[in-house]
């Protein structure tokens, strides 16, 4: 599967962004989807994985109240939605895949980087 990131961008301190991940190729429900990020200088980290179908979504601590994922499989599409945006969360955002029973998200977006201003 094919991954595309967009929405990332420049914003302000307390705004929001919608991040998509685009997927094509392979049949997009059958996998696991999840949101990484790497800020500068740091190692890349796991914020987000949503079920093949949807209904169970995971979320890291340090993001769980602000960051929600969500999908739409009839488009192909995982979304990040980051409200409450804060300097920290200056990073590159990549969306991964992971197919059926694998124990590792073997497909990566080329990310989106998101830069918030204090």
């Amino acid at each position: 599967v094919q991954l595309v990131e967009s929405g990332g961008g420049l914003v302000q301190a307390g705004g929001s962004l919608r991040l998509s991940c685009a997927a094509s190729g392979r049949s997009f429900i059958s996998y696991t989807m999840g949101w990484f990020r790497q800020a500068p200088g740091k190692e890349r980290e796991f914020v987000a994985s949503i079920s093949r179908n949807g209904g169970s979504t995971y979320s890291s601590d340090s993001v769980r109240s602000r960051f929600t994922i969500s999908r739409d499989n009839a488009k192909s599409t995982v979304y990040l939605q980051i409200d409450t945006l804060k300097p920290e969360d200056t990073a590159v955002y990549y969306c991964a895949a992971r197919y059926l029973a694998d124990n590792r998200y073997n497909s990566w977006g080329q990310g989106t980087l998101v830069t918030v201003s204090s």
